[in-house]
């Protein structure tokens, strides 16, 4: 009788000592509810500029065009994203300080994948888009954070003035 009545604050214990082990984890290839370092989400039913940005590889080089974007404090932007290339790319939104922290993460984990508000992964030949409202000045960047690729030249910068 004694048994029966451990049993449910076992499994209650296990539980608990498997969530408080997990807290702050999300699985492998996703991420959390996060603060976004280059602004914030844009809302896909209101105006936005349109930029597209290509992705590729081209003479030894991985390279994203535009390499550069002006943007205006609270602009908001509809990234086209078009992956021309013959590798799988990415296009992930952030400070550089927050990229190269992710890049150290991508390296451990390079088959995670991006499908976030701030940035996308893509396959060859596909295309995607990202709506962001850039609500901070400053300067960000956009890269491509597969092992490799941002050291093969995948940096684009958006200056927000």
């Amino acid at each position: 009788m004694i048994f029966k009545r451990l049993i449910p604050f076992s499994l209650a214990g296990f539980v608990l000592v498997a969530a408080s082990a997990n807290a702050g984890q999300t699985p492998a290839g996703h991420h959390g509810d996060e603060s976004y370092s280059a602004g914030e989400p844009g809302d896909s039913k209101t105006p936005a500029r349109i930029v597209q940005v290509t992705m590729g590889e081209a003479d030894g080089k991985m390279l994203f065009t535009p390499s550069r974007i002006d943007v205006k404090k609270d602009e908001q932007i509809k990234f086209m994203l078009r992956n021309n290339g013959e590798l799988d790319h990415e296009f992930i939104l952030a400070t550089t300080a927050d990229n190269l922290k992710h890049a150290e993460a991508m390296k451990k984990n390079p088959d995670m994948e991006h499908d976030d508000p701030n940035g996308k992964r893509l396959a060859p030949k596909t295309s995607a888009e990202i709506v962001w409202k850039f609500t901070k000045a400053g300067e960000f960047e956009y890269s491509c954070l597969i092992p490799g690729h941002r050291e093969a030249g995948m940096i684009g910068t958006v200056v927000v003035k």
